[in-house]
């Protein structure tokens, strides 16, 4: 197994097992726990779940260091000598956070589908899980229901609609049926909206309504939003999808949308893009597009001030 080292060095001979009691063979049957280099370790691919350097991986840095690893990561064997991380990406990268060259695992033959399905449920465990992060661990979880022969289909399926799998992923998960459809959904969406939803300033249902848009559409709306600085609630999001459908959704449209007043909405003034952008220079960002407006009005008005001066005289 390449570099990895095995721990549990008591291994039994074929006499050993011969006169092993019932509670010997349940312990021989648990899994070895192997050390293996870290480099050795790949990650899964299209792990859905991020490895935030945050408190909590701060905390975990320092256990392991103190304790070190308490819980084995769990990998499996990969042509060449290598191995794929199925579970454990948090505690391998604590692991090489707090300087060392190894980590304990449990090196299981797994197929594709059997190491998806645990590396799942085993981070749907996690305390704090992303919008994100539940959108393709569910749509994941799924699609090996559909390769096992059960419908699944639900990123086209209109939320609202049953299927035998999501009903029965349900029993199994803090979430509706309905809501699993509504985040699957949410993997539709270009990366900057989908930001936005992880970020908290786009609801999960006006989400679920703009992950309905085509790419170019998406797009042109994550522009009108930095350049506005609002998102859209639900009632805009249904009435972008509404234009989309009738091929109206412009940008003009989608701009005059976002500048609607909402419900409970201080006042806001906003401007067209395009018609703002003609008087900016080229090295002016949407963030520092306010601030140079206003310094622009200030000096307009001390310059009419002046004028009213002078003709005061």
């Amino acid at each position: 197994m390449s570099g990895a080292k095995l721990l549990d060095l008591g291994l039994k001979t074929a006499y050993d097992e011969l006169f092993m009691d019932d509670k010997g063979r349940e312990e021989n049957r648990l899994p070895r726990i192997y050390e293996i280099p870290l480099t050795e370790i790949d990650d899964f691919p299209d792990h859905p779940y991020q490895v935030r350097m945050d408190e909590d991986m701060e905390q975990l840095v320092e256990s392991v260091k103190e304790r070190g690893i308490i819980t084995p990561v769990t990998v499996r064997p990969k042509e060449g000598g290598r191995y794929e991380m199925v579970s454990g990406h948090r505690r391998k990268k604590a692991c090489e956070l707090a300087g060392l060259d190894t980590v304990k695992a449990e090196v299981r033959e797994l197929t594709r589908d059997e190491a998806t399905l645990l590396m799942v449920e085993s981070n749907l465990q996690r305390s704090t899980i992303l919008p994100s992060e539940k959108a393709f661990a569910y749509k994941m979880r799924l699609d090996v229901m559909n390769r096992q022969g059960q419908r699944t289909d639900l990123t086209s399926c209109p939320v609202g609609a049953k299927s035998r799998s999501d009903e029965e992923l349900a029993s199994e998960v803090p979430d509706s049926a309905r809501q699993i459809q509504r985040y699957v959904r949410l993997t539709w969406l270009v990366p900057g909206l989908l930001n936005l939803v992880d970020e908290g300033r786009i609801a999960l249902r006006p989400a679920v309504e703009l992950s309905y848009l085509p790419e170019p559409e998406q797009g042109m709306l994550l522009e009108a939003i930095s350049y506005a600085d609002a998102t859209p609630s639900l009632s805009q999001s249904q009435k972008m999808r509404t234009l989309s459908k009738e091929g109206a959704l412009t940008q003009e449209a989608i701009e005059t949308i976002l500048c609607e007043e909402k419900p409970n909405q201080r006042e806001k003034i906003s401007f067209r893009a395009d018609r703002l952008r003609q008087y900016l220079p080229a090295n002016i960002s949407p963030r520092q597009t306010e601030e140079y407006v206003l310094k622009a009005l200030e000096y307009y008005q001390r310059y009419r001030e002046r004028q009213r001066q002078q003709q005061a005289r």
